[in-house]
């Protein structure tokens, strides 16, 4: 429960070190849609083992007690696509999968898009 613009370099350190010490092949990373994309940019470029699936996932609307969040179905379909994709870096949130190197925030429509996609 960290403001994704606070997370250090150390902490990006042990994010990497947790998935490269884990023996799980499909991983799925819960984070603050503020920095998602940078730290997705971050594990492709220095993650040394590349045969995981790793998908990194969030809430547009954050979950505050009883308001609706985007949250559950972000995290559920992250989980789906963990079934389906290849081994590498993803970001999973509003019913799509994009790559790091495509990802952006639009933050005045409150959603993801691709830089490739010109709607």
């Amino acid at each position: 429960m960290k403001d994704s613009r606070d997370i250090t370099p150390i902490e990006l350190k042990s994010i990497l070190h947790a998935i490269e010490k884990s023996e799980c092949k499909k991983i799925i990373i819960t984070h603050g849609t503020y920095t998602m994309p940078d730290t997705a940019r971050y594990i492709e470029a220095n993650l040394k083992n590349n045969n995981k699936t790793i998908i990194l996932t969030g809430s547009m609307i954050p979950l505050d007690g009883f308001t609706l969040s985007d949250g559950g179905f972000n995290l559920g379909y992250a989980m789906s696509q963990l079934e389906i994709l290849e081994p590498g870096v993803y970001l999973a949130m509003n019913g799509k999968v994009f790559t790091p190197g495509e990802t952006m925030k639009i933050t005045k429509e409150g959603r993801f898009s691709s830089i490739f996609n010109t709607v």
